[in-house]
């Protein structure tokens, strides 16, 4: 019984490294993922290097800051719980204003807790991951029949309600994210906030969109996410309430 109940676990093992070698291999058949690696690869490595960390031992974690168009790079050994920011890049255009999507059309850019769901190598704007817009609770906040989808992280600095870099930053992102992805990552966390929620500017934001007391709200609730993560730069462990607000 000891004996089959090890091979059992084995066989569970193989099944999930392969899968993970897998992935960085089926990536690798795309010609802009191989040069994302060729180009990109020794720079992720150093940076790595520099963080203590290694490519084959490594999570990620994405961090936006719409109003002030940066997207910061996190990253952290599979055994440890913290992170620590390696990497800052421009969002290098931007659509809509400050404040959640909540509809098709509607131009803006989400705000909230989400995680990559897919990788995209032969996208039209170079490389992109996709986000999961709409979540649970944009589904919840949404009084649109149609609340949009097909948000990406891309190359090619255009946008309709997506994060853009330059093609140049989204291959070194790209390969930080088939890392992680090889590593077993599943869920790379990627939080999009409307500007850094510290209480001197959330109190400066309130003030001008003082008579819109959904929005203020809205961004009270992200904001105990922000908060929370800046202090303990651990993923955050998020449940969703029947409203569609955040939990922490």
């Amino acid at each position: 019984m000891k004996t089959t109940a090890a091979l059992i676990s084995m066989i569970f093992m193989l099944e999930a490294l392969t899968f993970r070698t897998d992935f960085l291999t089926e990536q690798k058949k795309y010609e802009k993922v191989r040069t994302a690696f060729r180009e990109k690869e020794m720079i992720v490595g150093q940076k790595l290097s520099e963080n203590n960390l290694e490519k084959n031992n490594l999570n990620i974690l994405i961090v936006v800051y719409k109003d002030s168009d940066e997207l910061e790079i996190y990253a952290k050994k599979k055994t440890e719980t913290s992170y620590r920011i390696i990497s800052s890049v421009e969002v290098c255009a931007r659509s809509g204003q400050l404040g959640p999507k909540r509809k098709q059309g509607d131009l803006q850019v989400p705000e909230g807790f989400y995680k990559i769901n897919q990788f995209n190598p032969v996208s039209n704007f170079y490389l992109s991951l996709g986000i999961n817009y709409p979540n649970q609770a944009d589904r919840k906040k949404s009084k649109a029949a149609d609340p949009g989808n097909n948000i990406f992280i891309h190359g090619s600095c255009v946008t309709i309600g997506c994060l853009p870099l330059t093609d140049d930053k989204i291959k070194e992102l790209y390969v930080y994210a088939v890392l992680a992805k090889n590593n077993g990552q599943s869920d790379i966390p990627v939080y999009i906030f409307p500007f850094r929620m510290t209480d001197q500017n959330f109190s400066s934001y309130k003030e001008k969109c003082n008579n819109n007391k959904e929005l203020i709200d809205f961004w009270t609730n992200l904001k105990t996410g922000y908060d929370r993560f800046t202090a303990e730069k651990n993923e955050l462990k998020i449940t969703i309430d029947a409203k569609g607000d955040y939990k922490f």
